[in-house]
């Protein structure tokens, strides 16, 4: 789980909350329900936890899952975001 947005940064008020989960890749999110459920619904998970959630199977990245993290850290303008890593 990569933990990222203004959560992370040094703003004294932060206003969200973003992450990315790298699952198993057997993982069935239709085997799931209640709050549960909802995590891996991003729009679900935006209303009911105010977070923005991303998942990926872990044979859908490129490469290994730190370099997954690597290129998840940085952004469009080529500056690094924050994250935290959550194993």
């Amino acid at each position: 789980m990569i933990v990222f947005g203004s959560f992370v940064t040094d703003k004294e008020e932060p206003n969200d909350v973003d992450v990315v989960i790298i699952m198993d890749d057997s993982f069935d999110p239709d085997q799931l329900s209640g709050e549960a459920k909802l995590v891996f619904d991003h729009s679900a998970a935006q209303s009911h936890f105010g977070a923005s959630v991303f998942w990926v199977r872990r044979f859908a990245i490129f490469g290994d899952p730190q370099t997954f993290i690597d290129d998840w850290q940085i952004k469009r303008d080529r500056r690094r975001r924050g994250i935290i890593e959550i194993i």
